[in-house]
């Protein structure tokens, strides 16, 4: 597959598009060509937290034009995956707007009596009260889902526990691992592909991470572009058993491309 087949893209959000709330130089350029190309292209983030909505505008003072239909989150893909295998059904949901909105959206009911699953994202207080609850439903039958596997999140006085972090106490206390559908999960991408009539093989993933970006980009069948401008620095690429296509400095360097 060559460069000028690439139809469709998928772009990660912080690291890649903005960092600590600030546009990456080139970004704007970025997104703006691949609008004026007419190419289909999703941003995702492993956040649950927040909606689509409230990402535009958080990308909008960093000085990003985006629908917030071009935003895909953790929380969207989570509720995509419970309404393909148990539409209608019915959760306890341990998250904030991002993601009870989109459960609400696919029609599921928000319960904490006999729920059908127990469905874990961030919130930026975990109450032990709720996390109490969870481990007592999940051990009465509930299924446990989590919407991503992130141990911590950034704060501006330092990592906060996320909900990898959390599931594990849930874990440990039931002894049930969670089904976890943000990346590394190519499931993530897969909807995301979903979303826009992607086609994998005419689709590229830009990420900043090795161990979740590219990983779940390569599993999912889509060229790799590792960007420098996030977590992996240039010199931590080849410990990794598995390499991206293509690394570049920034998404500036892909502007010629799209």
């Amino acid at each position: 597959m060559s460069d000028r087949e690439i139809e469709c893209w998928l772009t990660d959000m912080d690291g890649v598009l903005v960092h600590e709330d600030r546009a990456i130089p080139g970004a704007a350029d970025f997104l703006r060509r691949l609008v004026d190309r007419e190419r289909r292209f999703l941003v995702l983030t492993n956040n649950s937290i927040y909606t689509p909505r409230d990402l535009a505008a958080r990308l909008a003072r960093s000085g990003l034009d985006l629908p917030e239909q071009s935003i895909w989150t953790s929380a969207l893909a989570t509720a995509q995956f419970l309404d393909d295998q148990h539409p209608g059904g019915t959760a306890y949901v341990i998250g904030e707007a991002g993601l009870t909105t989109a459960l609400h959206e696919i029609g599921y009911v928000l319960t904490d009596i006999k729920p059908d699953y127990v469905v874990l994202g961030e919130t930026r207080t975990y109450s032990f009260e709720a996390i109490t609850r969870a481990i007592r439903l999940i051990g009465e039958g509930a299924r446990f889902i989590a919407t991503n596997p992130d141990s911590t999140g950034p704060s501006q006085d330092g990592p906060l526990p996320a909900t990898g972090a959390v599931a594990a106490m849930i874990t440990r206390a039931t002894g049930r691992d969670p089904y976890y559908v943000g990346k590394p999960n190519p499931m993530m991408f897969r909807s995301a592909m979903n979303a826009i009539e992607a086609h994998s093989e005419m689709t590229a993933m830009v990420g900043d991470r090795m161990d979740t970006d590219v990983v779940a980009g390569m599993e999912a069948g889509l060229r790799t572009y590792l960007v420098l401008t996030g977590s992996t620095a240039r010199a931590d690429i080849g410990r990794f058993p598995f390499q991206p296509n293509h690394v570049v400095n920034s998404v500036a360097d892909l502007i010629d491309v799209i």
